[in-house]
């Protein structure tokens, strides 16, 4: 699937780091015509999610937008990556590389074709699916072995409708269960730093979408 890989111009704030127990990776392509794309919705879950834990995004990289959260005696750093969808996993890299975290600890959130909307899953491994912004993640970190936030967007598109459809917003009628999954995956991404990601995906994947 080819997208914009267009570079940010914003320049960084300077702040103090942190070093984190978990990196979540939030996928999504920068820039107000893609806000609320399906292919987006791992930003929407991360502003709902650094809304929910009270904290604020900042930019002290040009390569993504950050947050820090603690929660249940773990501290977690929230990125957004501002390289467009293609290039995601040069911010993952970049970030578990300056705190030496290994694949494990990253959860990266993304939008999922094969799943309705409404329902969100965990795993770890397995393959991209063809998701761009996952085999980016894989190919610069050199490994599977992270985990995935699935959440999914539907696949109402026919034969070379992949790309217009991912990179269109959300039905009107399909509003409430946007926003519903959303806080599923605000609600999974507590039950992660609670549990760790092993113990948690059980309960995760039993979360079934509202009727």
């Amino acid at each position: 699937m080819r997208e914009p890989v267009k570079q940010p111009t914003r320049q960084p704030t300077r702040q103090p780091t942190v070093t984190p127990d978990y990196v979540f990776c939030f996928l999504g392509n920068p820039g107000s015509e893609y806000h609320e794309t399906r292919h987006n919705i791992g930003f929407m879950v991360a502003d709902a999610f650094a809304k929910r834990r009270s904290t604020e995004w900042i930019h002290r990289d040009p390569l993504f937008d950050e947050a820090v959260v603690t929660y249940a005696r773990k501290t977690c750093m929230l990125i957004k990556p501002l390289t467009y969808m293609n290039l995601s996993g040069n911010a993952v890299r970049k970030v578990i590389a300056a705190h030496q975290l290994q694949a494990k600890h990253v959860v990266v959130v993304v939008d999922e074709y094969n799943f309705p909307v409404g329902r969100v899953h965990l795993r770890s491994g397995g393959s991209s699916g063809g998701h761009n912004g996952v085999a980016s993640v894989e190919a610069e970190l050199k490994s599977a072995a992270f985990w995935r936030l699935r959440c999914g967007i539907d696949r109402n598109f026919g034969p070379g409708g992949l790309v217009p459809y991912v990179l269109s917003p959300f039905d009107p009628e399909e509003a409430t269960g946007v926003q519903a999954m959303v806080e599923r995956a605000c609600d999974a991404l507590d039950l992660i730093l609670k549990h760790g990601p092993p113990q948690a995906m059980n309960g995760i994947n039993r979360l079934e979408p509202a009727e």
